[in-house]
């Protein structure tokens, strides 16, 4: 475990997790996981997850990793947050989702320190959507630019604080045939409309409707590019954002495997369904499954979080994040991704037939964790990019 300032906290209680890994965990990060148990359905019914829970989130200082120091933050090392995620998604695919957006502050800490500080006048646990494709155009117009538009995917923007919107425009003075700045436009939450056209079988609870906003103005003051790295000396702001993005996504999936490998081994000693037939605990199949999807979760969550620590690492030294530990941040979270749902998948198939109910675990398990392997920043032409560089050819676009 990296040494750092952010590894504990005055009254966290440390804990370790199934899995071997050291985890901080406080009170109300318990009490979090609690609740989340007790309210899955609803989340499902209501397709997001309530400001109630939000605010223990809140509480349980989800949403304060990623806002900077100066203003009340945490600026904590993702490999801590990661755990918190994939603890979460062993409780709830979708509560982990919309958690896992206690990252997004990364983007928001390039806005102008005027920006921030009216974001952050009310405390440091701001939550942040942004529904950020299709890119819509924007008109430059005197001290900011004019936007219209609708974009797809804004994850927890039920409950958010402040949503952001991708938009794309040329500066004064640029030539047309210049390829116009892919940027980020923030406002608060209420100004920005929500159309509610979430409707999915997988991630139900997450809340990721369609925003949109016509002919609103943003000051120069709200609009930074896509990615540029945060304006304070935070070391969080020097990690590679995109790899970020992808690792949050891939703890989701680390922990419905886990919750899956769970679910099947609770069902193991089982009556027998049919005379003759023996209990999946008797059966050479289902032992070996298990036993197999066990050694695959942990060696996906030892690359994961080892690969996550090196390049925490590199910036402790003052060093940057380089393009091999970049790689490796991309090639183990879509690994982490794929091979969560690899093992859902399999937990699923020698779990017996009670699986097959609309109310058992594993449905949702499944859905949840197919809908993480879909997200472009685990997609598998990570892959291809991760061999690019280790044969020795040219990075690919995006990578530092």
């Amino acid at each position: 475990m990296t040494a750092d300032s952010h590894a504990l906290r005055e009254g966290d209680i440390v804990t370790t997790s199934i899995d071997g890994a050291t985890l901080t965990q406080t009170p109300e990060f318990e009490t979090l996981l609690g609740v989340l148990a007790e309210r899955q359905r609803e989340f499902e019914e209501l397709r997001h997850i309530p400001r109630d829970v939000i605010a223990l989130m809140k509480k349980a200082r989800i949403f304060r990793s990623a806002t900077p120091t100066r203003f009340g933050g945490d600026a904590l090392a993702p490999h801590h947050f990661l755990k918190m995620i994939d603890a979460i998604a062993t409780v709830d695919g979708s509560a982990a989702w919309v958690a896992a957006f206690g990252s997004a502050n990364t983007y928001t800490a390039a806005l102008s320190v005027e920006a921030q500080e009216v974001m952050y006048r009310d405390g440091p646990d701001q939550v942040f959507a942004g529904g950020l494709h299709p890119v819509q155009e924007a008109v430059r117009v005197e001290g900011g630019w004019r936007v219209s538009g609708q974009w797809k995917f804004a994850s927890g923007c039920m409950a958010a604080d402040w949503i952001g919107v991708g938009i794309a425009g040329r500066r004064e003075g640029e030539s047309a045939d210049a390829p116009p700045l892919v940027m980020m436009a923030v406002a608060p939450a209420a100004e920005v409309e929500i159309i509610e056209t979430w409707d999915v079988s997988g991630m139900q609870g997450t809340g990721s409707h369609n925003t949109r906003v016509k002919d609103k103005f943003y000051s120069d003051a709200w609009i930074c590019e896509r990615g540029a790295p945060g304006i304070f000396d935070d070391l969080l702001y020097r990690y590679p954002a995109m790899a970020y993005q992808a690792e949050v996504h891939a703890a989701c999936n680390l922990g419905l495997a886990r919750a899956a490998i769970n679910q099947a081994i609770s069902v193991a000693g089982a009556a027998k369904i049919m005379v003759g037939h023996s209990r999946l605990c008797d059966r050479g199949y289902f032992l070996t499954g298990i036993g197999e999807c066990e050694a695959k979760l942990r060696s996906a969550k030892a690359f994961f979080y080892e690969a996550a620590e090196a390049a925490w690492d590199s910036l402790l030294k003052g060093n940057p994040v380089s393009v091999e530990e970049n790689t490796m941040l991309r090639l183990s979270a879509s690994n982490a991704a794929r091979t969560g749902a690899e093992i859902v998948q399999h937990c699923y198939r020698i779990a017996g037939m009670g699986v097959i109910s609309k109310d058992n675990p594993m449905q949702r398990y499944l859905r949840d964790a197919m809908v993480v392997t879909q997200h472009a920043a685990v997609a598998d032409l990570t892959f291809e990019s991760a061999g690019r560089v280790l044969v020795g050819l040219d990075a690919p676009r995006g990578y530092p």
